[in-house]
């Protein structure tokens, strides 16, 4: 079987056997179809690894009522070919598998169908057509917007809703985008003076741990400040690494994590600092701020005191309801639990108690 990206064989499989199938078995019928629901193939990541589990033939249809979803079912149920490009159509696994792996003789194919409304409260807790709130955009991990916006749609027979869901969710509002930036920026001001810290006492590995973690957030940053939606670890660095001008930040924080003591390591550090520090500005999102690092206190090492971007970006914000929000930022900026972050409800219940005031029931 030679590989296919998943999307183009997706695509193929609903143009190709899916779409002609509903429109002889059920004339007619009104329908999207699309693949929004996760997996490394909307990000166009997929290699032939990737063709171990999950992946395959495979769409999502989706239709305007629910009384639709169990004729279409049935008739995709009757009908599917057992093979397409001659790779199976048919899915084993456990009931834990989110699809499983193709395989001839699997019980299960991989064409969803679900009523349009119903997806996007499971999928999202919200829908987005008629606009996100506040509290939507900062629940929502921009992992699951990179997997919405990402993707593909590849029939849209419900009067566009299902493109209009996706354009509503292509990026933040200003304001939201200020404090989310900030949240950012207020991580590496929490740390970023640590690293050298450690190394001062002695304790490389601490120092490259926090370095580390110094480098995730200014990854997720970059690519904020750039309109890309950060994806989940597997992923981060090579979606970084696509930006036009990451290279000196990719090779900073290399080196900033690479061998060598503090005073081999820091210049990488700072130099990343200073370059996504430079791209804030570039974001005309707030008067700029200086970009240069400088002494933390009295201290043999430097830092960008990076709590000024925070504070312009704050300042910046002309929505009263964030702006007299503390900057933690989106669900996912202080969360870090898969089985949270997947799971709507649980990331909008964390998000709203988070925000709660102290003593609220």
């Amino acid at each position: 079987m030679s590989f296919v990206p998943g999307l183009t064989l997706a695509r193929r499989f609903h143009d190709e056997v899916v779409g002609p199938l509903l429109a002889r078995r059920l004339p007619g019928l009104r329908y999207a179809a699309g693949l929004l629901d996760g997996g490394s193939e909307l990000l166009g990541l997929d290699t032939p690894r990737s063709t171990d589990h999950d992946w395959g033939p495979r769409t999502q249809v989706f239709v305007g009522s629910a009384h639709d979803v169990a004729p279409v079912r049935a008739a995709l149920d009757a009908e599917l070919p057992a093979r397409f490009l001659d790779w199976p159509t048919r899915y084993a696994g456990g009931p834990a598998a989110r699809l499983g792996t193709v395989h001839a003789d699997g019980d299960r194919h991989g064409v969803t169908v679900d009523e349009l409304d119903a997806w996007w409260r499971d999928r999202l807790g919200a829908d987005p057509r008629p606009g996100m709130s506040v509290a939507d955009w900062l629940a929502t991990p921009t992992q699951r917007l990179a997997e919405l916006t990402g993707g593909a749609v590849f029939h849209d027979g419900l009067d566009g809703a299902l493109t209009a869901a996706r354009a509503a969710l292509a990026w933040y509002p200003d304001d939201v985008w200020r404090h989310v930036l900030a949240s950012g920026w207020q991580r590496v001001a929490q740390a970023e003076h640590l690293a050298g810290r450690c190394a001062e006492v002695g304790d490389e590995l601490g120092s490259r741990v926090v370095a580390a973690g110094l480098a995730r957030d200014l990854m997720r940053l970059g690519l904020l400040l750039r309109r890309r939606w950060p994806p989940y670890a597997k992923w981060l660095g090579t979606v970084f690494a696509t930006l036009p001008d990451a290279a000196p930040v990719v090779d900073g924080l290399a080196a900033a994590l690479g061998p060598g003591d503090w005073a081999a390591r820091e210049p990488g550090l700072v130099r990343a600092l200073e370059t996504v520090a430079g791209w804030t500005n570039d974001a005309a999102l707030a008067p700029p701020v200086d970009p240069a690092a400088r002494p933390f206190h009295d201290r043999p090492f430097l830092v960008l005191d990076a709590g000024r971007f925070v504070e312009a970006l704050r300042a910046a914000i002309a929505d009263p309801r964030l702006r007299g929000r503390p900057p933690i930022g989106a669900v996912d900026q202080y969360v870090d639990n898969v089985d949270v972050l997947t799971h709507p409800g649980r990331a909008r219940r964390v998000a709203a108690a988070v925000v709660r005031p102290p003593g609220a029931a």
